[in-house]
C-alpha cells in the first residue's frame, strides 16, 4: 500500500489515540484529520477539539459530531426490530456503533479530500473487523491504516515513552495500567481486560458504572409504558420523544432498578473466547417491551420466523457485515414485520428485572372472545379440534404402525 497523504482518524481525545495521531505523522508524514463521534458516551468531547489542535490539527481538520439521533434511529432501532441478540445474550452495543462511525470516517474522507480512514483497535479483537468491513463497502478504494498492526509500541511503557518523546500530554492516571478498558455509548457500556480476564473470578462492583446493585436498586417498583409505532419505541409514560431522548430516559430507569447487567464469555469473530462486562439497560427495557407488543401484534408464523433468523442477524453484526446485502436482505423483512408492531406495553421494574405486566393495541391480533374459559358464544368450535389432531396425527401413526409390525 502507498503511503497515504491524508488520514481521517477516528479520534478520541485519549492517550492510545492521540499517540496514533502523532505516530500517523511522523511514521507517513502525512496530514490527519480527526473525527470524534458523540454517541451518548457521556464524556465532554470539547477537550478532544483542544487535544487536537495541540497536537498541530488545523481547526477545519477537526470534526466533532453529535450523531446520538442517527444512532438510536437508524442503528440501535432498526436492529431491535429484529430483537437481536448474539449468542443469546448479548445486545450487540459496540458492535452497531462501528458502522456509523466508519460511516463518518468516509463520508470525511470524501469531503476533505482523503485517501485513508485510521482506527485504534487492535489487532486481536472484534472492531477492526467492523470498522474495515465498513469502510470497504463504502468506499472500495479508501486506504484503511490500523496502526495497532503495524507498529513496535507493544507496551504500555513504550507508549508513554512515545507520548514524552512527542510532549503528548498524560494525565496523572494513564502512567499505571488502567484496571479494565471500557467502550461506552448510547446503548451501553463495555467492559474488559485486566481484572476481567479471568471468568473464574466474579467483576468488582467499581466495573459498574451505569446501574445500580440490583440488591441497592429501589425497594418499590416501577411501573414505566413505552409506546410503539411500527415496531420502533415513540413514548414514554404517554410522552413523545425523540429516539435518542427515549433510550436515555430508558437508560436513566433501567439503571436507577439495576437493570441490564451482563457478564459474559462470548465468541470473537477472529476466533478466540473473550469475557466482557455489559450494561444495557435501556436496551434491556426496550427489548423486554417491543416483545411484549409483538406477542398481541406479530402473527405466529411471522413471530417464529422472526426467531429462527434472529441468530442469523445477530451474528452478521457482530462480524461487521451492518453493509452486507445479506443483512440488508434480512432487515428488509424484518421491517416488513413491524407494520402492525403499535401499540403500548407496560413494565414492571424492580431488583434488577423488567417484567411485562400488561400491553394494548389497536392492532392486536388477540381475541379474548376465542380464549375465554366461559362461554364463548360460537367464536370457536371446539369439535373441529378432532380433525385437526387426525390430520396431523396421520404421519405420526403412520411412523408407529410401522414400528410395531417390524418388531412382530
Amino acid at each position: 500500500m502507498s503511503a497515504p497523504k491524508k488520514v481521517v482518524l477516528a479520534y478520541s481525545g485519549g492517550l492510545d489515540t492521540s499517540i496514533i495521531l502523532k505516530w500517523l505523522q511522523t511514521e507517513y508524514n502525512c496530514e490527519v484529520v480527526t473525527f470524534t463521534a458523540d454517541l451518548g458516551q457521556g464524556e465532554e468531547l470539547e477537550p478532544a477539539r483542544k487535544k487536537a489542535e495541540l497536537l498541530g490539527i488545523k481547526p477545519e481538520n477537526i470534526f466533532i459530531e453529535d450523531v446520538r439521533e442517527e444512532f438510536v434511529r437508524d442503528f440501535v432501532f432498526p436492529m431491535f426490530r429484529a430483537n437481536a441478540l448474539y449468542e443469546g445474550l448479548y445486545l450487540l452495543g459496540t458492535s452497531i456503533a462501528r458502522p456509523l462511525i466508519s460511516k463518518r470516517l468516509v463520508e470525511i474522507a470524501a469531503e476533505t479530500g482523503a485517501d485513508a480512514v485510521a482506527h485504534g483497535a487492535t489487532g486481536k479483537g472484534n472492531d477492526q473487523v467492523r470498522f474495515e468491513l465498513a469502510a470497504y463497502a463504502l468506499n472500495p478504494d479508501i486506504k484503511v491504516i490500523a496502526p495497532w498492526r503495524e507498529w513496535d509500541l507493544s507496551s504500555r511503557t513504550k507508549l508513554i515513552e512515545f507520548a514524552e518523546q512527542h510532549q503528548i500530554p498524560i494525565a496523572t492516571d494513564k502512567r499505571g495500567e488502567a484496571p479494565f478498558s471500557v467502550d461506552a455509548n448510547l446503548l451501553h457500556t463495555s467492559s474488559e481486560g485486566k481484572v476481567l480476564e479471568d471468568p473464574g473470578v466474579e467483576a468488582p462492583d467499581y466495573v459498574y458504572q451505569r446501574t445500580v446493585h440490583p440488591e441497592d436498586a429501589p425497594d418499590e417498583p416501577e411501573m414505566v409504558e413505552i409506546g410503539f409505532e411500527a415496531g420502533d419505541a415513540v413514548s414514554i409514560n404517554g410522552e413523545a420523544m425523540s429516539p435518542a431522548t427515549i433510550l436515555t430516559k430508558l437508560n436513566e430507569l433501567g439503571g436507577k432498578h439495576g437493570c441490564g447487567r451482563l457478564d459474559l464469555v462470548e465468541g470473537r469473530f477472529v476466533g478466540m473466547k473473550s469475557r466482557g462486562i455489559y450494561e444495557t439497560p435501556g436496551g434491556t427495557l426496550l427489548l423486554e417491551a417491543h416483545r411484549g407488543i409483538e406477542s398481541i401484534t406479530l402473527d405466529r408464523g411471522a413471530a417464529h420466523l422472526k426467531d429462527e433468523l434472529m441468530p442469523k442477524y445477530a451474528e452478521l453484526i457482530y462480524n461487521g457485515f451492518w453493509y452486507s446485502p445479506e443483512r440488508e436482505m434480512l432487515q428488509a423483512l424484518i421491517d416488513e414485520s413491524q407494520k402492525h408492531v403499535t401499540g403500548t406495553v407496560r413494565l414492571k421494574l424492580y431488583k434488577g428485572s423488567a417484567r411485562t405486566v400488561a400491553r394494548w393495541s389497536d392492532h392486536s391480533l388477540y381475541s379474548e372472545a376465542h380464549v375465554t374459559f366461559e362461554e364463548d358464544a360460537g367464536a370457536y368450535d371446539q369439535t373441529d379440534a378432532a380433525g385437526f389432531i387426525q390430520l396431523n396425527a396421520l404421519r405420526l401413526k403412520l411412523l408407529a404402525a410401522r414400528d410395531k409390525r417390524l418388531k412382530s
